[in-house]
């Protein structure tokens, strides 16, 4: 035996002892924040008729504060950082995409097509950027903002700016959590408005 096998199995069970003494991503949280429609479509077929829009909610864009698994705090205008014990099941542009749709869908008067690759059966599509959901430490508020981009099948191009504050929420996972979810609804239901209404 070479002196490099011998060295090679001497490290061997050096290494297979490191998981039990080393945590690379620590503890695992006690629970995971998620978001939960206020409405839900019932069973069975969805709405249908010529005279109703056929919507795709298409991947919604972030700022790089969102684009994680924790819920951002701003501390000042300049200062930003994450709430403790705080962590979402998804991140928060999938869950808010998700929610829009249930609720589009729940509202009964447009059809919802998901996935990118079913766009192309849509008479409207709607996209933009989710700016903020998180929490601002100096108002103890929950906020949801949102930038939508609405294009019809005439090409169509317009724009508005959605926004829902939840205040008085302690800085705690929980009630931030929860109150991100009523504000994140209260967003998503006047979106659905819009959407379907034109």
């Amino acid at each position: 035996m070479t002196l490099k096998h011998r060295s090679i199995l001497i490290a061997l069970p050096l290494l297979l002892a490191l998981p039990g003494c080393i945590s690379l991503g620590g503890p695992p949280p006690e629970s995971l924040l998620t978001l939960s429609p206020a409405v839900r479509a019932p069973v069975g077929d969805g709405a249908a008729g010529v005279n109703r829009p056929v919507v795709a909610v298409l991947a919604i864009d972030t700022p790089a504060k969102l684009d994680v698994l924790r819920v951002p705090v701003a501390v000042s205008e300049t200062e930003l950082a994450y709430l403790q014990e705080a962590f979402w099941v998804e991140k928060p542009a999938r869950l808010f995409r998700r929610l829009v749709g249930e609720t589009i869908r729940a509202r009964g008067n447009a059809m919802v097509v998901d996935g990118d690759d079913t766009s192309t059966l849509a008479t409207v599509t709607l996209r933009g950027t989710l700016i903020d959901m998180g929490y601002e430490a100096a108002d103890s508020a929950a906020v949801v903002r949102f930038d939508a981009v609405r294009l019809d099948g005439e090409g169509k191009v317009t724009t508005r700016r959605f926004e829902a504050r939840e205040t008085g929420v302690p800085a705690e996972g929980r009630a931030v959590g929860a109150a991100l979810n009523r504000a994140a609804n209260t967003v998503a239901g006047e979106v659905a408005d819009w959407v379907a209404g034109g």
